[in-house]
């Protein structure tokens, strides 16, 4: 088996140092992203049972749902500890790389990019995966997309209570500049979109009417910070009820999309 063309630093992330299948579960801020994401495609998706590609979807966090709601999925992952867990979600699954997919011509109803496009640096690379989502999406497929808000390590670390210190100011002060975290300390390399890069690039790759949500809303940053600085679970608390609910009221306003950790947008290929 070839294994896809990966920095160092992202393999090493996610076989050795995160659990990435318990991301979306033992956090507030986690479950917040499960449940908007979960809201926001199902908005969306075409009835039950249709055909979707999961490209770069982990161990399967939202492989599992999908299934249970009745599709059919098959899940995309270039980390074999990914795959191998996500064999338990009832999806098919296959280690490959979005900018090659095995899948064919016209074969997807819905192809899911929640992960790749933020640990693609570079330009062209993510063009090539969103070309491939492209070439596999039915004609009026729909195309869902995930990226790193540009600005979500600076609330991160303002709530964190970190960012007074000079050194996390620098740091900070050069990912807004650059846009890039070039994955040396606690996160791997990823690229930090905005709203408006985000839907330019979905929307070159020839997919329209495109949409960009804000997944978490503004007060996620706040949410994670009452579990680090407390020790607390805030998963079922009034805080996190709060924290959705704000994600939702925030939805209409397109300048609180910079307030949010992750971005969502959808668009379909045309018929």
């Amino acid at each position: 088996m070839t294994l896809p063309e990966l920095a160092p630093e992202i393999v090493r992330f996610y076989t050795e140092t995160i659990d990435e299948a318990d991301r979306l579960t033992t956090t507030a801020d986690g479950r917040l992203e499960l449940v908007r994401t979960q809201e926001l495609l199902r908005r969306y998706l075409p009835t039950p049972p249709a055909r979707i590609l999961d490209v770069g979807g982990g161990p399967g966090a939202h492989a599992r749902w999908l299934v249970e709601d009745g599709y059919s999925v098959h899940l995309v992952d270039p980390i074999p500890r990914h795959v191998e867990q996500a064999k338990a979600t009832g999806a098919t699954v296959e280690v490959g790389d979005a900018r090659r997919l095995t899948a064919a011509d016209g074969s997807a109803d819905v192809v899911l990019l929640l992960g790749p496009l933020y640990h693609l640096i570079d330009r062209a690379d993510r063009e090539q995966a969103l070309a491939e989502a492209y070439r596999v999406l039915k004609p009026g497929g729909l195309l869902a997309t995930a990226g790193i808000n540009r600005y979500s390590s600076l609330f991160e670390h303002a709530a964190f209570a970190h960012l007074h210190k000079e050194q996390m100011q620098r740091s900070i002060s050069q990912i807004l500049a650059s846009q890039i975290h070039d994955g040396k300390k606690a996160f791997t390399a990823a690229y930090f979109h905005s709203g408006e890069q985000l839907r330019d690039e979905v929307g070159a790759a020839g997919i329209n009417d495109v949409r960009v949500f804000g997944v978490e809303g503004p007060a996620w940053s706040m949410l994670a910070a009452a579990e680090r600085n407390t020790g607390g679970d805030f998963r079922d608390t009034p805080l996190f009820e709060s924290a959705l609910a704000a994600a939702r009221l925030a939805e209409p306003y397109p300048e609180l999309l910079a307030a949010s950790s992750h971005l969502l947008a959808v668009g379909r290929r045309p018929r």
